[in-house]
């Protein structure tokens, strides 16, 4: 049973899990990269780095950088879909289409 035939059966429209689906999408990559960034600044990792100029970012705050940069695909397609509704109406507004 697919998750859509769920959310027709107990009444939940498949655009409002469509849209909830996309605001989480929306959500992991910003989330990610906090993550990295709290991770990075960790004042216990700070305090047993090994040399002031090691490379500061590793284990887990680059696994979350990591997975932030996989995770921005819904982004690219938010800014997409953004752009060309915005070519549409300025060709419209041109009257060209």
């Amino acid at each position: 049973m697919s998750m859509f035939t769920i959310a027709r059966k107990y009444g939940c429209g498949t655009r409002q899990s469509r849209d909830a689906g996309t605001l989480l999408g929306l959500a992991a990559s910003p989330t990610l990269a906090l993550m990295a960034w709290v991770s990075a600044n960790d004042i216990q990792a700070m305090i047993c780095a090994p040399r002031p100029d090691s490379l500061t970012i590793g284990g887990m705050p680059f696994m979350y950088l990591l997975m932030s940069f996989f995770h921005l695909s819904p982004w690219l397609t938010f800014f997409s879909e953004l752009s060309r509704q915005s070519t549409q109406a300025a060709k419209q507004a041109k009257g060209e289409g």
